[in-house]
């Protein structure tokens, strides 16, 4: 998780040292043909240092904690959240250009808040619970509000977290209910 911040400033810094052509331009633009590319983009891409900076922490920790699940499960929890949140994004969002983590980030909470309710693990659960203590807050973020807070990408990020809560729980429950082949005494 590191690794992936730091790629994240890298390409801010990229950004900021090449105003002349600004990444920012390849985020999601909503109902536009030549915006889908931002569905890939929009989340490796920040409006200047303080929106990677408001990113930065919850996007470790959370992370993080979704990668404890292991590298396969967050690479599938994290292609879910990431490419919901930039439909949903694309198809509902406001005129103008959408760009940063915060969707993901919200994808990654919602997965941590659910998965431990859809597994009926208590140990998740009690993860889950003080996750909400701690940054419950955040979850206001998925409401219209603040010009220039792309509330949408919050909000499909949520739903998209919703769907790999579902989905991991569902493909554990399968693993668990099928009996993996035994082997003959030797």
């Amino acid at each position: 998780m590191l690794i992936a911040v730091a790629a994240l400033y890298g390409i801010e810094f990229y950004d900021v040292a090449t105003p002349a052509s600004s990444l920012d331009a390849y985020g999601i633009e909503p109902r536009d043909v030549d915006g889908l590319g931002g569905i890939v983009w929009a989340p490796l891409l920040h409006a200047g240092w303080g929106h990677l900076w408001a990113n930065s922490l919850p996007f470790l920790v959370l992370g993080w904690l979704v990668l404890a699940g292991g590298l396969r499960q967050f690479i599938a929890v994290t292609a879910t959240v990431w490419i919901i949140g930039g439909i949903g994004t694309w198809l509902v969002g406001a005129p103008g250009v959408h760009v940063g983590a915060s969707g993901v980030i919200f994808g990654w909470m919602v997965f941590l808040l659910l998965r431990g309710f859809f597994q009926r693990s208590f140990a998740q659960i009690l993860v889950a619970v003080a996750l909400f203590f701690y940054w419950g807050g955040m979850l206001w973020g998925v409401l219209p509000g603040q010009p220039g807070i792309s509330w949408e990408g919050h909000l499909f990020g949520a739903l998209g977290g919703v769907l790999a809560a579902w989905l991991v729980a569902r493909s554990t429950r399968r693993q668990v209910a099928e009996p993996a082949p035994g082997k003959l005494a030797e």
